[in-house]
């Protein structure tokens, strides 16, 4: 049987201007494996899954059509956290 990765949630207060640059800060980091975009309210807005292992790059390449969407919600919330799963030894 596969041991199961652990990981470790940890979540950030921003404004909706910088939103964009914080998720991209957060994926170029390397050990994560999903980044969530919620309200104030806490209601999940949009979920990133990301594999672990693959380039910063290739990361970056597949993730684009997802940030067009954070940039989207950026323009439209003032205040918004971003939920990070990250991978943990």
């Amino acid at each position: 049987m596969a041991d199961q990765e652990k990981t470790e949630y940890e979540e950030f207060s921003v404004n909706g201007n910088d939103l964009l640059s914080k998720v991209k800060e957060i994926i170029h980091e390397g050990n994560v494996r999903r980044v969530y975009i919620k309200n104030s309210d806490g209601k999940t807005l949009l979920e990133i899954p990301l594999t672990a292992g693959i380039g910063v790059t290739a990361v970056a390449a597949l993730v684009a059509p997802a940030l067009v969407a954070v940039g989207a919600i950026a323009a439209v919330v003032t205040r918004a956290r971003v939920g990070v799963d990250r991978a943990t030894d």
